[in-house]
């Protein structure tokens, strides 16, 4: 019996290599296939542990308490950690007003805070602010690491980048192990207990939105969200990819992302695209909005737009 506030995932394994087999081939062919011991630092109820999709609730129920046990021993704090399922009759999408964005970076920020992400060595960040002269799209002239005394600044426009939720995602495509896919409300996961660091995703994503844990992440106790889902914003681990879930953790409680609450000018905009009343529907039906790098059929559920 599968459990149904949790799972939703879409997969067909019948098909594609699964992780326990890509392991037993790679490992094979480095004649390393001796257990116990047989990946430094996991232990054996991590390596044995069932795909997101097939943990009955018990089972789940036994994962989400052991993860817990991790981050007292590793944090010297309680965890809140949830797998809520989507939401009935929801689909979430984005849309940023390009013409607001003043290129102030305090979404990239609040975003590291709210998602546990590594502060320093190495720092990671979900969203990339660009920064274009005005009159340019081209993605050739954008400059990522600008650093001026005063934001907005004359002759620029600014536009943040972070996973697009594609409809069509090739880093689903890519991954050997299904360890990340499409939710029904639209938001791409990564499980990173079963993810195998191959990162075939990275390279996948034409909107560099996933990024790699070289190191456990360094995280100051006192700014600690304890606050945590399973496929979200959980203290990643070495060696494994992580990437922005709209902040799946809020979203699925009736909350608005991380970087949305902490925009000061108000350009970015999320909700339901399936409620009629909602102002991203307004936002589609009334701007003219594009998707970055359309061409390429990835299918965002990420919309930009000028106001």
């Amino acid at each position: 019996m599968k459990n149904d506030s949790a799972k939703s995932v879409e997969l067909d394994r019948n098909d594609s290599v699964t992780r326990r087999d890509f392991l037993k081939k790679s490992l094979v062919g480095a004649g390393l296939l001796t257990l116990p011991g047989l990946l430094p630092g996991c232990t054996w109820e991590e390596f044995s542990q069932k795909h997101f999709s097939e943990l009955a609730p018990a089972e789940l129920e036994q994962v989400l308490r052991r993860l817990k046990d991790q981050y007292r021993r590793c944090y010297g704090r309680e965890f809140q950690l949830s797998a809520t399922g989507p939401l009935p009759e929801t689909a979430f999408a984005y849309a940023l007003d390009l013409s607001k964005c003043i290129g102030c970076r305090r979404c990239v920020y609040a975003c590291a805070e709210e998602n546990n992400l590594s502060r320093s060595d190495p720092q990671i960040h979900w969203i990339k602010v660009l920064r274009f002269p005005n009159g340019s799209m081209n993605p050739e002239d954008a400059e990522r690491y600008y650093a001026p005394d005063k934001v907005p600044e004359e002759g620029y426009y600014y536009m943040p980048v972070q996973c697009q939720q594609c409809a069509n995602p090739p880093c689903v495509k890519a991954c050997p192990v299904q360890a990340t896919w499409k939710e029904p409300d639209g938001m791409v996961v990564v499980d990173y207990n079963w993810c195998i660091g191959c990162r075939y995703c990275m390279a996948a994503c034409p909107y560099d939105a996933r990024h790699f844990n070289w190191a456990a992440p360094t995280l100051p106790i006192n700014e600690i969200n304890t606050h945590t889902h399973y496929l979200g914003n959980r203290p990643q681990e070495k060696n494994v990819v992580g990437k922005c879930t709209f902040c799946i953790q809020r979203v699925r409680e009736g909350r608005y992302p991380a970087c949305v609450e902490a925009c000061p000018v108000g350009a970015r905009k999320f909700g339901n695209l399936l409620d009629q009343d909602s102002e991203i529907r307004y936002i589609l039906e009334h701007k003219r909005v594009f998707r970055f790098k359309e061409e390429l059929n990835t299918q965002p559920n990420f919309y930009y737009y000028f106001s």
